[in-house]
C-alpha cells in the first residue's frame, strides 16, 4: 500500500570525537576511483518491540543518534567530505540524518510492498551526488514499527563495507563489546590512478522510464531450477549449479525470451564479484572501501542449454577474479577487455547487458540496535535499468530477486508464464 511521509526534523551527527589529524586525508582506490558517484539504499524495518526492555520511539532515536555517533569514531571517512575522484576529506562534518512519520501501520505497509514506494524512507535521491558518504533516514509508522533507511556513497564503500559498518553500528547501539576494527589500507593494494574521462565519474543517468519489481522464489523452486539447469557432463567438477548460478540463468534466460532478442545486437551478463576473498593470501573482511569488481561476458547463441550457455561462462568468469584480473584493470583505465574490445558497440547501444549483484551469504539480518533483528530488509527503486540483485529470505533457502528494467521491458518480462510459475506471492511478517 502507499505510505505518505512526512519529514519532522533533519540533524548532523557528527563523530563523537574528533579524528586524529593523520587521519584526515583518505585515498580513494583505484577501484573507487572507478565506481559510479552515486547513492545506494538500504530499508531495515523493524517491529515494535514488545519485549521486558521496551523503548518509546524517543529513545530509540536517542540511542540510533548516539550509537551513530560512536560508530563514525571507527568509520571516520563516512563523516567526511568526497572530494575529486582521489580522496576523502574526513573532516567530522557529520552525517546527515532525518527523522520521519508514516501515516500507516508497519503491517500494512508489508502487506505488498511496492518497491517504487520505497525511496520515500530514504534521505535523498540516489542520483542526489554530493560530497557525502552517509546520509540516514529514521521513519516510524502509527504502530510503533520503524524502518532506517540508508544511503551510502558507492564510491566510497562497497557493500561488504557497508554491511561492515552497518553491523558494527548495531552492535554499539546494543552495548555489544564485539565491534569490528576497519582497515583503510585499500589504496595501498589497489593505487589510485588517472582515470579516462569516459570511465569516471559517471553523472546521472539517463531519463529512461524504469520500473522495479520484487519476486520471491522459494527454496524449493530454487532446487527445481538447479536440477533443470545441471550438466551431464561427467568431466564438470560441480554440473549442479548453485542457487545464484542457477537464478541467474534463468532471469537472464526469461528476459531473453520476453523481450526478444535483436538479432543485430550483442548481449551480456555481468555478475560482481567480492575481491576480497579470491586474492592469494585472501584479505581479510574488515578492509572497507570498494573491493569488489564486475565480470562481464557475451552470452552465447550456439547452444539452446543453459548450463553450456550461461552457468559455465559465468563460473569461469568469476574464477578469472583476482590479482592478475584486477591489474589488468588497472593497465586499461579501468575498463574491463570486455568492454573495450566492444566500446564501439557500446557506444552506439547495440549492447544490451544485464547486471547482476548478490548479496546472499551477507549478515544482511544481523542489524539488531537492542530491540530484536529487523522483520525485512529490502532495496528501493535504482537510477538505471537492466539490474538485478539478489537477498537471502530472511528464513529457508529462498532468495528475493529485485529488478530494474525499462518499462517496456518489464511489462513482457513479468507476465511471463515460465517466470510466474516459480514465483511466490509470499507475504513480509512482521512477527
Amino acid at each position: 500500500m502507499k505510505a505518505e511521509v512526512q519529514l519532522i526534523s533533519s540533524d548532523t551527527i557528527k563523530p563523537s570525537s574528533s579524528t586524529p589529524e593523520h587521519l584526515r586525508h583518505h585515498t580513494l582506490s583505484f577501484i573507487d576511483q572507478i565506481t559510479p558517484s552515486i547513492f545506494m539504499p538500504l530499508l531495515l524495518f523493524y517491529s515494535r518491540d514488545v519485549g521486558v526492555a521496551h523503548l518509546s520511539n524517543e529513545e530509540r532515536q536517542t540511542r540510533i543518534k548516539k550509537s551513530l555517533s560512536e560508530a563514525l569514531t571507527r568509520f571516520y571517512p563516512l563523516a567526511g567530505r568526497i572530494k575529486d575522484n582521489f580522496h576523502v576529506d574526513c573532516n567530522d562534518e557529520g552525517v546527515h540524518y532525518v527523522e520521519a512519520k508514516a501515516t500507516c501501520k508497519l503491517s500494512e505497509f508489508l502487506e505488498d510492498p511496492n518497491p517504487a514506494e520505497h525511496n520515500k524512507f530514504l534521505p535523498y535521491e540516489l542520483d542526489a551526488v554530493n560530497e557525502l558518504a552517509l546520509a540516514v533516514q529514521l521513519t516510524t509508522f502509527d504502530c510503533g514499527g520503524i524502518v532506517i533507511g540508508v544511503v551510502f556513497a558507492h564510491k566510497v564503500l562497497d557493500a561488504s563495507s557497508f554491511f561492515l559498518f552497518l553491523n558494527s553500528w548495531a552492535a554499539i547501539a546494543r552495548g555489544s563489546s564485539n565491534v569490528a576494527t576497519p582497515l583503510f589500507e585499500s589504496a595501498t593494494i589497489f593505487p589510485p590512478v588517472t582515470v579516462p574521462s569516459f570511465i569516471a565519474p559517471r553523472g546521472s543517468p539517463g531519463k529512461e522510464k524504469i520500473a522495479t519489481k520484487r519476486f520471491v522464489f522459494e527454496g524449493s523452486a530454487i532446487a527445481v531450477l538447479r536440477d533443470k539447469y545441471s550438466s551431464d557432463d561427467a568431466n564438470i567438477e560441480y554440473p549442479r549449479p548453485t542457487r545464484v548460478e542457477a537464478l541467474s540463468a534463468f532471469i537472464y534466460d526469461r528476459f531473453l525470451a520476453a523481450t526478444q532478442p535483436d538479432p543485430n545486437k550483442l548481449y551480456s551478463l555481468s555478475h560482481v564479484a567480492n575481491v576480497r576473498t579470491r586474492l592469494d593470501p585472501p584479505l581479510s573482511e574488515n578492509y572497507f572501501g570498494n573491493i569488489s569488481l564486475a565480470t562481464s561476458f557475451e552470452i552465447s547463441r550456439d547452444t539452446e542449454d543453459v548450463f553450456q550457455r550461461i552457468v559455465l561462462p559465468l563460473r569461469d568468469a568469476m574464477k578469472k577474479v583476482d590479482m592478475n584480473f584486477v591489474k589488468s584493470f588497472q593497465e586499461s583505465g579501468g575498463s574491463s577487455n570486455f568492454f573495450l574490445e566492444n566500446l564501439e558497440r557500446y557506444r552506439k547501444g547495440e549492447v544490451v547487458a544485464l547486471g547482476f549483484t548478490s548479496l546472499c551469504r551477507f549478515p544482511v539480518y544481523e542489524a539488531d540496535f537492542g530491540w530484536g533483528k529487523p522483520v525485512w530488509v529490502a532495496s528501493a527503486r535504482l537510477l538505471y535499468k537492466n539490474l538485478v540483485g539478489f537477498f537471502d529470505m530472511k528464513s529457508g533457502n529462498g532468495i528475493e530477486v529485485w529488478i530494474n528494467l525499462d518499462e517496456e521491458d518489464m511489462a513482457k518480462f513479468e507476465v511471463h508464464k515460465e517466470l510466474l510459475a516459480c514465483v511466490s506471492s509470499a507475504k513480509v511478517s512482521v512477527v
